[in-house]
């Protein structure tokens, strides 16, 4: 079949399935006589496993890793169960970073009147503090307590109207 075709059985793009190969995560399709992709069913097979890992939020290394562990019949499942326990613990925290951020934002939103008045908590919120830690940026998280006790300012900051 060619590419789109395996695309179309895998769930992964034409165009990913390319990077896949180009990064060697996946083999190169043979090729036909005209120079099309060919792949068969084993490689749809290996693709549509890369799409559920992917569909996990498995990186694409650890992908490497399962798929040389999925084609080893001499694996242990401890290692498997090793690396998805890992995923796991990194999955649950980035859910807590993702919910502390969605706190802090409520407290902001909350205190906001959302009026005419070009007062803003959230405005104020954003220029006084730190995002949380889970940002690339690696600064502080906004306390809880502090996203909702926010300094009282009715008045805009000097040069702004």
């Amino acid at each position: 079949m060619n590419i789109g075709q395996a695309a179309d059985a895998s769930g992964v793009s034409a165009k990913m399935i390319r990077h896949y190969e180009s990064i060697g995560l996946v083999p190169q399709a043979d090729r036909r006589d005209s120079g099309y992709r060919d792949y068969d069913p084993e490689d749809v097979h290996r693709l549509s496993f890369v799409r559920r890992a992917r569909d996990l939020g498995f990186p694409l290394e650890r992908i490497r890793v399962l798929l040389g562990l999925w084609g080893d019949p001499t694996r242990s499942s401890a290692e498997v169960k090793a690396l998805a326990l890992t995923h796991i613990e990194e999955l649950e925290e980035k859910a807590r970073h993702l919910q502390e951020m969605a706190d802090v934002l409520r407290g902001l939103a909350d205190a906001c009147d959302g009026d005419g008045r070009p007062h803003c908590p959230i405005i104020e919120g954003l220029e006084a503090r730190s995002v949380p830690a889970s940002s690339p940026s690696g600064e502080r998280p906004i306390s809880r307590s502090s996203s909702t006790r926010l300094p009282s300012r009715r008045s805009p900051s000097p040069g702004r109207r």
